[in-house]
């Protein structure tokens, strides 16, 4: 089998393992067209989003090959960039890489609900971490940012409270908005891969942290965690990515 049938061979497998993927993962119908899937997919997985307008194109060729190709004769040749590119995107999209493995950060501190604002504050200070899980009663029940600290206690000054003494007698509790908490946190099991992560973060637009237990239960120890931080990286996976 001389270069140009590999190719030919090698392109449409990649197009097959794309359109079972969709199929199987977002329950289409056998029906319904390659180039529709593409499109229903967009809002709902980044690594189709970032290729939308490539795998349209590529169906076409995909098209042209099947349709004008016999054993002996292959009317539309395809590129061997083009053929690794298209196995890159099928790779990915078949077998995505968790977050877990990739980037996830899994030496999670972790604040007790009961700890003082001050502690909290020299936590902060001390570790680095600009977000930490604050867990209450064994269960993760929000998230400390940098940012909510500043905000929080910008709000008491503003309103005359004595911040040494506030701080040092208040638990960081008190921080924790439950209305809000599950908008700025989300908790997701150990198999949460790149792609599903980039579109947490897409999708919820005040997220601030991912944090991983084993089966995605709040009631399990912080396995790993990501923040907005890591959308870079995230992103950066995605680009580089290979098979």
């Amino acid at each position: 089998m001389d270069n140009s049938v590999s190719n030919a061979v090698r392109f449409i497998n990649a197009y097959n393992q794309i359109d079972q993927t969709l199929r199987a993962v977002y329950n289409f119908k056998r029906n319904m067209s390659f180039n529709d899937m593409i499109r229903r997919t967009v809002p709902l997985n980044s690594i189709v989003r970032k290729y939308e307008d490539k795998l349209i194109d590529y169906a076409r060729l995909r098209n042209a090959i099947i349709h004008n190709s016999n054993e002996e004769r292959v009317i539309a040749e395809p590129h061997t960039d083009v053929v690794e590119e298209f196995e890159k995107i099928a790779s990915i999209l078949s077998e995505p890489p968790t977050v877990i493995k990739q980037i996830a950060s899994r030496n999670v501190l972790v604040l007790d609900s009961d700890v003082s604002i001050k502690t909290a504050m020299e936590t902060v200070a001390k570790s680095g971490f600009k977000c930490i899980p604050i867990c209450h009663n064994e269960t993760i029940a929000g998230v400390l940012t940098a940012n909510r600290l500043v905000y929080f206690l910008g709000t008491k000054c503003s309103e005359g409270v004595s911040i040494d003494d506030y701080i040092d007698k208040t638990p960081v509790s008190e921080m924790i908005d439950e209305a809000d908490a599950e908008v700025i946190f989300a908790v997701r099991s150990v198999a949460l891969t790149v792609e599903e992560a980039l579109n947490l973060f897409q999708q919820k637009r005040k997220l601030q942290a991912i944090i991983i237990t084993r089966t995605g239960s709040n009631l399990e120890n912080p396995a790993g965690i990501l923040t907005i931080a890591n959308i870079i990286d995230l992103n950066k996976i995605v680009e580089d990515y290979s098979i």
